[in-house]
């Protein structure tokens, strides 16, 4: 008797072990799983964070170092131009043609005797703004040097049309002494290297006031325009109504002409807008596409992974048979 309630008493603390070691691991398992759960939202929590702060770094260094410099006073930056509504910057729209021809009439017959288009080659306008007849007779009527010949000396030939539009001036020495120590920019870029862009070249030459105010100071041999930094440029107001007779009849007001002009330099600037524009559709198209597909796939080839479902088997408890 006192055996088998020796071996019963055994028995009874070593169910009453196994019971506290199933109950600990199932705690443990519990405290586990509740920290597996708390562990994706914290780092939920912490990517969010860190985005924010990445976020505001950005703007906060946009704002203080962002790509428009400003001078220290607003007299040296100039007047901002108002903001125009050009058809040739929405997305899905091209330059006005006809507006391009009518600006490079208006270049060559006011702006060509100052200004130079060294990076604009006479090939470039046939198709967007004159017929391959037009460019080549325009062409011809320029001489450019040839390669020296069996004897070393060069001669002038017609130009072609891989020639570029020639320089009014030999050099910029002979620039700046035929406009009083002032080097007339090239207009090649002239919309890209400017702040405002079209804008402020719109707003230039179309900013002359009859009078400087009152309290101006405009030095010698300068013309006073608000939207120039400085306020002081020398070149003086150069577009008046009636100045250009335009092919097409329209009327050849200042702000008309200063618009062509405007939209002929821009189009000088980026000749490749149209064909950027296209090809910027396609990628748009073809990758949205793309996407969707992949999207697709990736559903269909991690379905078998995300919809699995994990269930949790505690440990079985041991089960002891009682001897009689």
């Amino acid at each position: 008797m006192l055996a088998r309630s020796c071996l019963r008493s055994t028995r009874a603390i070593a169910s009453a072990r196994n019971g506290v070691v199933n109950i600990s691991k199932r705690a443990a398992s519990s405290s586990s799983s509740g920290a597996a759960a708390d562990s994706p939202l914290r780092m939920n929590i912490a990517a969010a964070a860190a985005t924010a702060v990445a976020a505001g770094s950005i703007a906060w260094y946009y704002h203080l170092y962002g790509p428009t410099a400003h001078a220290m006073t607003p007299a040296e930056e100039g007047l901002h131009p108002t903001k125009y509504p050009w058809v040739h910057e929405q997305w899905l729209k091209t330059f006005d043609h006809q507006a391009l021809r009518r600006g490079f009439q208006v270049y060559r017959e006011v702006c060509a005797s100052c200004h130079s288009l060294n990076r604009v080659p006479y090939r470039s306008l046939v198709g967007t703004i004159l017929t391959v007849d037009e460019a080549k007779a325009l062409a011809e009527e320029n001489e450019y040097d040839t390669e020296p010949n069996d004897e070393g000396e060069i001669e002038k030939r017609p130009g072609k049309l891989s020639d570029y539009i020639p320089a009014p001036y030999k050099n910029d020495e002979a620039a700046r002494f035929a406009n009083n120590g002032a080097l007339p920019p090239d207009l090649s870029l002239i919309v890209k290297a400017r702040h405002g862009g079209c804008n402020y070249i719109f707003s230039l030459l179309t900013g002359y006031p009859e009078e400087p105010p009152a309290g101006a100071s405009v030095g010698e041999g300068l013309n006073f325009n608000p939207y120039f930094p400085g306020t002081g440029i020398a070149m003086a107001r150069v577009l008046y109504d009636g100045l250009v007779d335009y092919e097409d009849e329209t009327p050849a007001s200042a702000s008309q002409m200063a618009k062509d002009v405007t939209e002929f330099l821009n189009w000088a600037a980026e000749p490749e807008m149209d064909d950027r524009k296209r090809m910027g559709m396609k990628i748009l198209v073809v990758t949205s596409v793309l996407f969707a597909v992949s999207v697709w796939v990736k559903r269909y080839k991690w379905a078998w992974l995300k919809s699995r479902k994990i269930v949790y088997d505690p440990p079985k408890a041991t089960k002891h048979t009682t001897r009689h």
